[in-house]
């Protein structure tokens, strides 16, 4: 017994693409190129630094913070397409706020606090936003294969047809 056939097609149909053919090669050769780079900085950074504007860094890091969280509470709240987006931004946000108080924390009580919210707090919000951005996408889907509710006229009468004839047949 075999198991299911894969579908042979590897990609969409060129007049669905959501993007010109010219960005997965751009951001293939951009994370191809980010890998050295990443090798030097682990080379040549210094392991401990001083910091001049360490404090308005995360004071102004954690206003986007709030700022992305609101924007995802208000498009949210009034069912609009775009909130996968700002979801998409919060969930960034969230997993960077996370990485960087565990790695910048020194050991001690601070960094098992740290360790600690961001397990039960800033990871799993991040993964909610996460579901929240892939999920509006099927909704909105959804919402676009299926006709608009029939609406009842101001004076209280039947609902209006689902389609309206208009010429002589």
């Amino acid at each position: 017994m075999t198991g299911p056939e894969l579908p042979t097609d590897t990609g969409p149909a060129p007049q669905a693409r959501p993007v010109p053919r010219w960005v997965a090669p751009l951001f293939g050769a951009l994370a191809a190129l980010t890998v050295p780079w990443a090798g030097y900085l682990a080379a040549t950074l210094p392991r401990h630094a001083v910091v001049a504007h360490y404090r308005a860094a995360w004071v102004g890091f954690d206003i986007g913070l709030v700022v992305a969280l609101a924007l995802t509470a208000v498009l949210a709240y009034r069912g609009h397409r775009r909130v996968a987006m700002a979801a998409t931004a919060t969930a960034v946000l969230l997993l960077v706020d996370a990485w960087f108080d565990v790695t910048t924390t020194p050991y001690g009580p601070d960094l098992l606090f740290s360790a600690a919210l961001a397990l039960v707090v800033e990871l799993p919000l991040a993964g909610l936003c996460l579901w929240i951005a892939w999920h509006s996408d099927r909704v909105v889907q959804r919402r676009l294969r299926r006709p608009p509710p029939r609406t009842r006229p101001p004076d209280g009468g039947p609902p209006a047809p689902d389609r309206v004839h208009r010429g002589t047949h």
